[in-house]
């Protein structure tokens, strides 16, 4: 199994993407991986991977596509860049996954029009898992589709429930639909319009999720436009982050508070561990036709390492052969193509 990696994308390229190519490469032996960017800069980070340097491709790719500029130019004018020559290296199967921390939008974009949707697939989404104290559920989509129509959202809920099936094992994941009440005339045109539709659809529909049940395990898979889902992603990561802050301070503030916390270290260290966003590596892309994973920009190499991790787990798991599946049961013949 190979890999692709961007070396040149996120805030700590190269070194970050280096260090968890190197890091994935000790923990995962059945894969190689191919590592794109700017070899001047990404050879000299390979001096202390003797044990792994033979599973290591290099490839040249000196040009960037950075957020400041146009995804769709950027993609179209930067052939030499990481993303381009990923995407298409991935659609003509000289590697079996993506991975990437740069931008958002390139990595969109060129899903879209370098490597190219799955047939059915109107507009591929990005989804995160996000915890909800008993594991995960899978929240699409996160940004990618800010304006949407009813039928995306349907086709979301085929795509999370794909990933759901084929990455965390789950035989009928749940999927619900993010509106402002439970009842299914509730909510905006949008969401009104949604709900009949998702219904009828091919997977285990369980109607309408307020934001207070969010993480309530209610559902496996909850499906929004890329607005809203935005939303409830910043403010979930905004919230882990106000809510460890106040409990480290809490227990620094007094005698009892230090010794209630020495006690408790070992809790917190979990409770962290499952709110880190690290640990699980980053967004795949679904829709497109192949394994893409989208790493958090400020990813450091052990969220490269687990986002490699995440691209694994999708090969594996076929997850864009069951979204082919579920488009076949959800559209007609003609409307496949």
């Amino acid at each position: 199994m190979r890999i692709f990696v961007d070396a040149m994308g996120g805030d700590f390229a190269p070194q970050a993407p280096v260090a968890g190519a190197i890091e994935a490469l000790r923990r995962f032996p059945q894969i190689d991986i191919t590592l794109a960017g700017d070899l001047s800069q990404v050879e000299p980070l390979l001096v202390d991977c003797d044990d792994v340097r033979s599973r290591i491709t290099l490839v040249d790719a000196p040009e960037v596509i950075t957020n400041e500029e146009s995804p769709v130019m950027g993609v179209r004018r930067k052939t030499r860049s990481a993303t381009v020559i990923g995407m298409l290296m991935l659609r003509n199967k000289e590697v079996d996954g993506f991975v990437s921390a740069g931008s958002t939008g390139a990595v969109m974009a060129g899903g879209m029009f370098r490597l190219g949707r799955i047939p059915g697939i109107e507009r591929p989404a990005l989804a995160p898992l996000m915890p909800n104290g008993k594991g995960h559920f899978l929240l699409i989509d996160c940004g990618a589709n800010v304006d949407c129509q009813p039928h995306f959202l349907q086709q979301f809920g085929l795509l999370g429930d794909a990933y759901m099936k084929g990455v965390m094992g789950m035989e009928k994941p749940r999927v619900g639909l993010i509106n402002i009440g439970a009842e299914a005339e509730k909510g905006n045109a949008l969401v009104k319009a949604t709900y009949p539709l998702m219904e009828q659809a091919p997977y285990h529909f369980v109607g309408n999720v307020e934001a207070r049940d969010i993480t309530g395990d209610v559902a496996d898979v909850l499906v929004a436009d890329g607005f809203c889902g935005n939303l409830v992603l910043k403010f979930m990561e905004g919230v882990a982050g106000t809510l460890m802050g106040i409990i480290k301070k809490e227990m620094m503030a007094d005698l009892r508070g230090k010794i209630a916390g020495l006690i408790g270290k070992p809790a917190f260290r979990r409770v962290k561990k499952l709110m880190d966003y690290t640990e699980v590596g980053g967004a795949p892309l679904l829709g497109v036709q192949g394994a893409v994973v989208k790493a958090h920009g400020s990813s450091n190499g052990h969220a490269l390492s687990c986002a490699i991790a995440q691209v694994i787990k999708m090969i594996e798991g076929d997850v864009v052969g069951i979204i082919e599946k579920g488009v076949a049961e959800m559209l007609p013949a003609d409307q496949q193509a």
